[in-house]
């Protein structure tokens, strides 16, 4: 029998402020094909535990493996290049520019031009420009914002401007999305529409995702697996049914009967 292989491997994860110790000794492992979420309550170091598997914060203890390959020795700025992208809870989109300007600014790691070749505009420079649109008209269509694509994304809706960062990710063509908050300050149709994507994105791309997420029913619906953490450690790990039915999980999420009845919207 074949051995699976984490696609994403973290181990031991550990990360200090000062005195702070904002994750202890968190290890998770992600499938390739698996849609997998971290959830927990505010300050259980949800966000940090992402910033250092995207490179912007280094731990201070445990090792990151992706696809076997230490991240400790990868500069952060080729983690889109080896295929890591991510989305940010806080928005971090050019508001003065178009959607589809936002979106191309994803496929800067596929970029081989010599700057020669992007003065001319002749041949390599041209044929990965012409690649890079057809990849961003693929995206735009793949995420049902034909409708915007031509408009300053600072004049969108907060909903829609999520949706661009979304395809700005794509663009980078990741092997492991991840999914910081998506859904936060959406309505329910917004809501259910980055639901669907998220589902298809796995399924129609073969991109795996690790999410970030609050909406419960979300993490309860789509996910393969659900990570929990608490002052940042993890307190459970499983799949959705495992963890709605553990009473540390609905005691450390928010606390008491509170806590199940939020746990259980997923059921």
């Amino acid at each position: 029998m074949a051995v699976v292989t984490a696609l994403l491997s973290v181990q031991n994860l550990s990360k200090r402020f000062g005195g702070l110790q904002a994750v202890a000794g968190i290890s998770i492992e992600v499938r390739s094909g698996e849609i997998c979420s971290v959830i927990g309550p505010n300050g259980a170091g949800k966000t940090t535990l992402f910033n250092m598997i995207s490179g912007v914060l280094r731990p201070s203890g445990g090792r990151i493996l992706f696809e076997g390959i230490d991240l400790a020795t990868v500069s952060p700025s080729r983690f889109a290049a080896i295929g890591i992208g991510r989305t940010f809870q806080n928005l971090a989109l050019f508001k003065h520019g178009t959607v589809v300007e936002n979106i191309l600014t994803g496929r800067h790691t596929h970029l081989r031009s010599s700057v020669l070749d992007a003065v001319i505009f002749f041949g390599r420079t041209r044929r990965e420009e012409i690649e890079a649109r057809k990849r961003v008209e693929h995206i735009i269509e793949f995420l049902e914002i034909e409708h915007i694509r031509d408009a300053v994304v600072g004049t969108l809706s907060y909903g829609q401007q999520k949706r661009v960062e979304l395809a700005r990710a794509l663009a980078c063509e990741p092997k492991l999305l991840l999914l910081d908050e998506m859904v936060s300050g959406m309505n329910q149709e917004e809501t259910e529409d980055i639901a669907r994507f998220v589902l298809d994105i796995r399924d129609d791309l073969g991109i795996t995702v690790l999410m970030i997420e609050h909406e419960m029913r979300i993490v309860m619906d789509i996910s393969d697996r659900v990570h929990v953490l608490n002052f940042g450690r993890k307190i459970a790990e499983g799949t959705p049914t495992e963890v709605r039915r553990n009473p540390a999980v609905t005691e450390a999420y928010l606390g008491g009967h509170r806590a199940e009845a939020t746990v259980q919207e997923g059921a």
